[in-house]
């Protein structure tokens, strides 16, 4: 039965009056007392904590790492015993001259090792005649020596006069030997002990420099094999642990341990490259699968090995970066660096970025539809605003942008794309609907003319719409309820697309998307498939891989869900024939420039400078054709001068649909574009209404064609 148990506690009183005051006792309960734990159980506990504590753990390491250096250093020293006494090198270097085909060397070697079991048997036969050679040897040099001695004695006592001289230089020598024992019978005991441990110490030198131990014993950075060269051992050895029953079994019965698996290991770039053909019961696909495994193996990382697939059957072709080679950047684009770069659509490539040889990877645009996937902040709008910048650069290119983000990500186009819409709202979807729409009437326009004249040579024309999902996922509806996104044939932007990729690419009207994600429903598949360049960054799984680079990339080795999110910024897997692709493959691993706003508005500047003039419209033109120099003189007035912003009021008020969504800037281009100049006037920007109508008068007596 529990008994309760009280404490008397003595609180003294506080105050002025304390001294006075009587002592007060306080009845306290006390706590009840902790449960006993059995001590079996805390010392299971104190016993697992001491195994699991990272102190044993090294420890133990450590304790195996040594033990093992200096086992195997004994091994590693018995082998070199034993191929310095026997033939074994040789033979081992003859099979692999003959696995390898190469007779002259095997030849070669075959001598060598003949040569070797001739001096062998001559060394075994004079040692069949040294033990007798060598007691006549003894016997005769003692008889010599103690001749000497006796005769160095003997001119002593003549020189001495005394005749016990004689046998002093023999006496001390026997003194000299007996002191020499003497000496050795002191030490001998301790190099008992001490032999056999300085025998250990060098046999675990031998180990720890060829780090004769399993990995997991190896200290923590040694065992990262950060920065270890890629040779053939290391890549045979990998391979032969990569969990493929058949293809280790091959490399155990090879008689030159898996070498003749390998070609050449060639430098590429910031890696390595070998070529590697499997035998006979192993499929590609296995080496593939076990990507991750075989960058372990090689001691890197999953990203920095990479697996294709070459023309030669059974072969696989591994490139293999230097460690930490991919995290480093690629430096700056050329449009930046170089200020007298120009650009040809039609024969020219744009300098997209470095592959992973560390070449320049070049994309030809002509005559190609353009397709960019990858997960959100991946580089995606700058990977495809690079190739537009390098574009720009060549005057005879036109633009119609639609940016649905409306990041103002695309600003620099402002005075350069003849139409910009930039906003990820439903009119904003609705406005690059239209403005699809519109590169379907020019293509028409463009293949009518072409019937008429087949040597029509058409300008470029590339409609670039940047967060393309937002479009396809759009559930707005026009007035006769057909929607603007979706991938039915209902979808007005859906079959604008699919119009201009059927038949745009022969007249030059191009359609460059971008877009995240891919699925079935943010990137319809006859959309996808009707790009001829198609690139990806990083994705989440392979299913959207093959939405974004086709069933036949992945399957010949792109693996863009394969780049890390967040790290592998920029890296695109591009398939396309616009860009020069190793034979034999079916993608390429591209690492783009990446060019910031700053740079993109220097680039863009010279571009403008290439034109004479562009008026960016910021909504489509829905079936009306304006006149801007027209529109502004007609709602100039007829005083001296006009305001600015009662310009911009006006030309609204005429037209909503082109001149809705009119800024100062917007004038002031139109305007400039005319060499007609505003100016401040009593705090306001005023334009001369001459200078307009001398303006209209000039064009008009030119026979210039009004813009549009």
């Amino acid at each position: 039965m529990s008994e309760n148990v009280v404490r008397l506690v003595k609180n003294p009183p506080t105050g002025p009056e304390s001294e006075a005051a009587p002592t007060v006792l306080t009845v306290v309960p006390d706590a009840p007392p902790a449960p006993l734990v059995p001590l079996w159980v805390r010392s299971g506990r104190a016993v697992k904590t001491a195994v699991t504590h990272e102190t044993t753990k090294s420890a133990a390491r450590a304790v195996a790492r040594h033990s093992l250096y200096t086992f195997n250093g004994g091994r590693i020293v018995a082998r070199r015993a034993w191929d310095g006494k026997t033939g074994a090198r040789y033979e081992r270097m003859i099979r692999a001259a003959e696995v390898a085909g190469n007779l002259e060397v095997a030849e070669e070697w075959e001598d060598r090792l003949q040569r070797f079991r001739q001096a062998r048997h001559h060394r075994r036969m004079d040692l069949l005649h040294s033990p007798v050679e060598a007691a006549k040897g003894v016997g005769v040099g003692a008889a010599m020596s103690v001749g000497v001695l006796v005769a160095l004695g003997v001119v002593m006592a003549i020189n001495n006069h005394d005749i016990r001289d004689v046998i002093t230089p023999l006496k001390a020598t026997i003194e000299f030997i007996a002191t020499l024992i003497r000496i050795v019978q002191l030490v001998w005991p301790t190099a008992i002990v001490l032999g056999p441990l300085f025998a250990l110490l060098a046999l675990w030198t031998v180990g720890s420099k060829q780090q004769a131990a399993p990995q997991w014993a190896l200290p923590a950075n040694v065992r990262s094999g950060e920065g270890e060269p890629i040779t053939p051992s290391i890549v045979v050895k990998a391979l032969r642990d990569l969990g493929v029953p058949a293809l280790r079994n091959a490399i155990k019965e090879m008689g030159d341990a898996g070498a003749s698996m390998l070609g050449p290991i060639r430098i590429a770039g910031c890696g390595v490259e070998v070529d590697v053909t499997l035998p006979s019961g192993v499929s590609t696909n296995e080496v593939q699968q076990r990507r991750r495994k075989l960058a372990e193996n090689l001691t890197r990382h999953e990203h920095e090995v990479f697996i294709t697939i070459p023309e030669a059957a059974r072969t696989v072709r591994l490139w293999v970066a230097d460690s930490g080679a991919l995290d480093e950047p690629i430096g700056p684009s050329p449009l930046v660096t170089d200020e007298t770069m120009t650009a040809n659509y039609k024969t020219g490539r744009a300098p997209w970025g470095q592959d992973l040889r560390g070449d320049g990877a070049a994309l030809s645009l002509y005559q190609r539809h353009l397709l960019i996937t990858g997960l959100s902040n991946q580089g995606k709008t700058a990977a495809l605003r690079a190739l537009a910048l390098w574009a720009s650069l060549d005057k005879t290119v036109e633009f119609r942008i639609a940016d649905l983000k409306g990041a103002g990500d695309w600003a620099m186009f402002e005075g350069l794309a003849t139409i910009l819409i930039q906003g990820p709202t439903d009119e904003d979807v609705i406005a690059a609907t239209e403005m699809v729409e519109g590169l379907v009437e020019e293509m028409e326009q463009r293949l009518e003319q072409r019937r008429r004249d087949p040597s029509t040579v058409f300008e470029p024309l590339i409609g670039i719409v940047d967060e393309a999902q937002v479009a396809f996922m759009c559930p707005a509806k026009d007035d006769e309820k057909r929607p603007y996104g979706g991938s039915k044939a209902t979808s007005r932007y859906f079959m604008a697309v699919r119009k201009v990729h059927n038949q745009g690419r022969v007249v030059d009207v191009l359609m460059w998307e971008g877009t995240q994600d891919p699925t079935d429903q943010n990137l319809p598949k006859l959309v996808r498939e009707g790009a001829h360049t198609r690139a990806s960054l990083a994705l989440g799984t392979e299913s959207q891989a093959v939405m974004a680079l086709g069933e036949k990339a992945v399957n010949g080795g792109a693996a863009p869900h394969l780049l890390r999110q967040g790290l592998d910024k920029g890296t695109l897997v591009v398939a396309s024939d616009g860009i020069a692709i190793p034979k034999g493959q079916s993608s390429i691993t591209v690492r783009t420039h990446f060019i910031d706003d700053a740079g993109a508005d220097v680039i863009t500047d010279r571009a403008k400078a290439l034109r004479s003039g562009v008026t960016t419209l910021h909504a489509v033109d829905r079936g009306e054709t304006r006149d801007p120099l027209a529109d502004i003189d007609a709602v100039a007035g007829d005083g001296k001068r006009a305001f600015t912003q009662d310009i911009i009021k006006r030309l609204a008020a005429l037209s909503e649909d082109a001149y809705g969504a009119w800024s100062f800037g917007d004038l002031s281009r139109v305007l400039e574009s005319y060499g007609i100049e505003a100016y401040k006037s009593h705090g306001r920007m005023v334009v001369r209404r001459d200078d307009i109508t001398a303006a209209l008068e000039n064009r008009d007596a030119d026979g210039s064609a009004s813009a549009s």
